[in-house]
């Protein structure tokens, strides 16, 4: 898919993408790095793939986005929620639905330097100010 095909996706289907692409590459890492307890690996899943810990990254790493991709996590971001999220405020929700709206567009356009690029900083991100589960 082209990233001018990729770009025009309903934001909804980015994030719902972004967020499977996300967990894998969590989980993944957590494997890589030759923890063995399930339990800590899904600890650590858990910090970096909340909707708090993904919105956390995106404030951060929205500096660094590229004049497209900022544009893609405003409108993302607010687009129109039509189910109340659980047990997370509703701003940390849009922030963190833009984040996955983001990492569903740059796999789907293949630009999957890009994505891991920034899913290893969200990760970091995710796992501050304690030591990263991910390490």
């Amino acid at each position: 898919m082209t990233k001018q095909e990729a770009y025009h996706i309903n934001p909804a289907v980015l994030a719902y993408l972004g967020d499977a692409v996300y967990e894998l590459f969590v989980r993944q890492t957590l494997v890589d790095s030759g923890q063995i307890h399930v339990d800590a690996m899904s600890r650590g899943a858990v910090k970096c793939v909340r909707a708090e810990g993904q919105a956390s990254a995106i404030k951060k790493l929205f500096p660094q986005l590229t004049e497209e991709e900022q544009t893609l996590v405003r409108r993302a971001r607010n687009k129109k929620v039509t189910s109340k999220p659980r047990n997370v405020d509703i701003q940390a929700y849009k922030w963190a639905t833009a984040f996955e709206a983001l990492i569903g567009y740059l796999h789907l356009s293949g630009q999957i330097q890009r994505e891991e690029e920034l899913m290893e900083e969200a990760v970091r991100t995710a796992s501050e100010p304690e030591q990263s589960p991910l390490k």
